[in-house]
């Protein structure tokens, strides 16, 4: 038994560390985005900030532990070898399931992952207990602390509320005080908003949070009660003066320091708050096996865990070994830094850039709504309220050439400072909270006050509030269920089930994140070059892309071919997926264009080569969607057991796909006419076979519709091809011209010298 619990709790230790790495690398973004996407400092300077803050507030994060120790189950009632099944059930279940949202692209929370599996592993094990004691079900109450699971519960769901509306309200009061010329008014009154952030985030992050910090004296505590108004009166008025004189007297923009401020306190925050879901489990594992050892010869499935109610404080060490293991994965996890880029991306305010969230017909219906509402208000309140009103959200024009950010200071130093402040409060009342859900929901609520939802974004941006909300609930169900499910297993089976989940749980947390191959980095390249929108850059972005892009459509049409002549449907659906990711990706790159039309700026060759790449992607585009389409169709068709292609029929296609797999390899004119001249005779003598055979509508339907397609294909990639080979020629003839001139300066420089 003594061996087996040591593996227990090593292999409890490594889930965490995996788990830390993990969590955090998703979920770096919350308290790193705001600063990445307003561009107030360096990026290793950002870093730097949020790693002191993550460090600091893990170990502040002491109290939180008690919601494993004694927050949804009452350890009076359990045993040590139950609640170690509750454990092993929690960690099994929590990296399963994470893994599994995160595969399927579903959102979800750490947070309420690990509430809900503690409160469906306690269900089921006390089931478990009470059926095989034959005591009644009415007793099931006696093992939940049902008051504070209620309270954790209630206080993720009213969170995410809350923090919509403070965004919403906060940033619409300051955006009329300031608005987005701000440069100008914050002269006067930046040093009072500067003052009040950073006395809230002293306020909650140290004198609230700091109660469930590990090394925190209790004299320290009480000094910090009787005195919390001085303390608050002092700092306000000290951060007021030092933050006043230098915007009047040294002209120093103040907006950086406080965002890099809201960034320390949201790492702080995020650190103290979420730390518990990922290690709570293994030190309330670590806390059970120490009071089991310390009385000898006692039975692990007799002895009652009420002692973990008198465990208050977590070592120092294990906190601060999991701040470090957090600091280390936020400087060198590629995932975390490419999550960073992806949402900075996605947070842009320019047109035409792919949004997170699709739209949804409760979001359809409320946008509605609020056009009609706002139509009946219109009507009501004088113009001159909105006139008057609307003056103070003119956002100022970006200059050509100049890359407009995806939100300014203002508006980034109220999502940290905010987010922050609601994280620590939930911290110092030992309340769990989703950091994902409460910073992105305190991000909608600002945009939304900010006008950056308009009529074309705002059903997107409102389907992703619900789809949080949703993602909350299916979150908690599926936690709950699963967690109970595998409880009642390791309770039925014992160790060799438990051993078994937690070897495949590290199994699959190691595999899916460390041992399989992320974005590559040429998409990373792909968003620099687009991003400075020259003429050399596009054809080098031209050229890599068309090649790439041809072959995956010309190869997924080919075996897509062969695999409806297979009647194959499982590789019809394989191809048909990897069609739509294809369209996906080649629509993201042509809504690049737009970006770069709106930047503007660039000399006329500039100016061509972007349409030069919007023609070529459109083209793509349109290919790939054909390409989706006629896949789906073939799939369908075989799926539903239609007869297959025969005679001349069979013997084109067949032809056709070997025509196309050459064309790929060696793409030339003369091979795309040479296939033209193939379909031209394919369809003549179609003509000749369906009134031999009497074939039927939907087999001649689909069978001209490749043929359709393929001529679709060849002449389309040909105009690319040509628009491909035409911006290259006049990009190798500016160089030329350049490199011409530089020559003719220095020769006449020269000439001058030697004069």
């Amino acid at each position: 038994m003594d061996i087996f619990l040591y593996i227990v709790l090593a292999l409890l230790a490594a889930l965490a560390i995996c788990d830390l790495f993990v969590g955090v690398s998703n979920d770096a973004v919350n308290f790193l985005n705001s600063a990445v996407g307003s561009r107030t400092a360096p990026f290793w300077v950002i870093l730097a900030v949020a790693s002191a803050g993550v460090l600091l507030g893990a170990t502040f994060s002491s109290g939180m532990m008690e919601i494993a120790k004694t927050g949804v189950f009452v350890p009076e009632m359990l045993t040590f070898k139950e609640v170690m099944v509750i454990f092993c059930a929690v960690i099994v279940t929590d990296v399963l399931l994470l893994n599994t949202f995160n595969s399927l692209g579903l959102p979800t929370s750490t947070t309420v992952s690990i509430v809900f599996e503690l409160l469906g592993g306690t269900l089921a094990v006390a089931c478990w207990k009470i059926w095989t004691s034959g005591a009644p079900m009415t007793e099931l109450g006696q093992y939940v602390n049902s008051g504070k699971a209620l309270a954790m519960i209630m206080g993720i769901l009213v969170s995410v509320i809350v923090a919509f509306f403070s965004g919403l309200v906060v940033q619409y009061v300051l955006r009329l005080i300031f608005t987005f010329q701000y440069q100008r008014i914050y002269r006067w009154l930046g040093g009072l908003y500067g003052a009040a952030s950073l006395t809230a985030i002293l306020y909650f992050l140290v004198m609230k949070g700091a109660r469930g910090a590990s090394f925190m004296q209790i004299e320290w505590i009480e000094w910090m009660d009787a005195n919390t108004e001085a303390i608050l009166t002092g700092v306000f008025a000290f951060w007021f003066v030092v933050l006043q004189a230098a915007i009047l007297l040294l002209r120093a923009n103040i907006f950086p320091f406080i965002i890099l401020a809201g960034t320390f306190a949201l790492a702080f925050a995020f650190a103290g708050n979420d730390l518990v879901n990922f290690v709570g489990v293994p030190v309330a594992a670590l806390d059970s096996f120490n009071i089991l050892a310390a009385t000898p010869g006692a039975d692990p499935a007799e002895m009652t865990m009420s002692g973990l109610r008198e465990v208050t404080h977590t070592p120092t060490l294990i906190l601060a070994f999991s701040g470090i293991v957090m600091c280390l994965t936020l400087w060198f996890s590629k995932k975390a830094h490419r999550v960073i880029r992806t949402s900075v991306n996605l947070s842009s305010a320019t047109r035409g850039g792919k949004e997170q969230f699709g739209s949804s017909l409760p979001a359809r219906i409320m946008v509605r709504s609020a056009l009609r509402t706002n139509e009946v208000i219109h009507q009501i309140i004088p113009r001159s309220v909105f006139a008057a009103i609307d003056t103070r959200f003119v956002k100022p024009r970006p200059k050509p050439g100049e890359t407009e950010l995806p939100f300014d200071e203002l508006r980034a130093s109220v999502n940290l400072v905010l987010a922050a402040t609601l994280i620590a409060s939930a911290t110092a009342m030992k309340l769990p909270l989703s950091t994902t859900y409460v910073t992105f929901m305190v991000a909608m609520g600002s945009s939304l006050s900010d006008r950056a939802w308009d009529r074309e974004s705002a059903v997107y941006r409102i389907s992703g509030v619900l789809t949080v909300i949703t993602g909350w609930f299916l979150t908690a169900f599926t936690a709950a269920t699963a967690c109970g499910f595998v409880a009642t297993l390791m309770s039925l089976w014992g160790q060799p089930v438990i051993l078994i989940g937690m070897l495949t749980a590290l199994a699959v947390i190691v595999k899916t994140n460390f041992l399989t191959k992320g974005e590559p980095e040429e998409i990373i390249e792909t968003t620099r070059q687009i991003d400075r929108g020259d003429q050399e850059s596009i054809c080098e972005l031209l050229t890599t892309n068309v090649n790439v892009y041809v072959h995956r459509t010309l190869t997924d049409f080919a075996e897509g071919l062969e695999a409806f002549l297979h009647e194959d449907s499982e590789a019809l659906v394989r191809y048909k997926a990897d069609a739509i990711s294809l369209m996906d990706e080649i629509s993201e790159r042509r809504s690049a264009y737009y970006s770069m039309a709106l930047q503007g700026g660039g000399k006329k060759r500039d100016r061509d080569a972007r349409n030069f790449y919007y023609r070529a992607f459109t083209s793509m585009k349109e290919v790939s969607h054909s390409l989706r389409d006629q896949l789906g169709v073939a799939e369908n068709y075989v799926a539903n057991s239609h007869s297959p292609f025969t005679g001349k029929m069979r013997e084109n296609a067949i032809l056709l796909a070997k025509d196309i797999q050459q064309v790929r390899d060696d793409f030339t004119p003369q091979a795309c006419t040479r296939i033209l001249e193939h379909l031209d005779e394919a369809q003549q003598s179609f003509l000749v076979q369906i009134g031999d055979e009497h074939i039927s509508l939907r087999k001649s339907e689909l069978y001209l519709g490749f043929l359709l397609f393929a001529r679709e294909l060849l002449n389309r990639f040909m105009m690319v091809k040509l628009l491909q080979t035409e911006l290259e020629a006049e990009t190798a003839k500016t160089a030329a011209a350049l490199a011409e001139g530089r020559r003719g300066g220095g020769s006449n420089g020269a000439s001058s010298q030697s004069a």
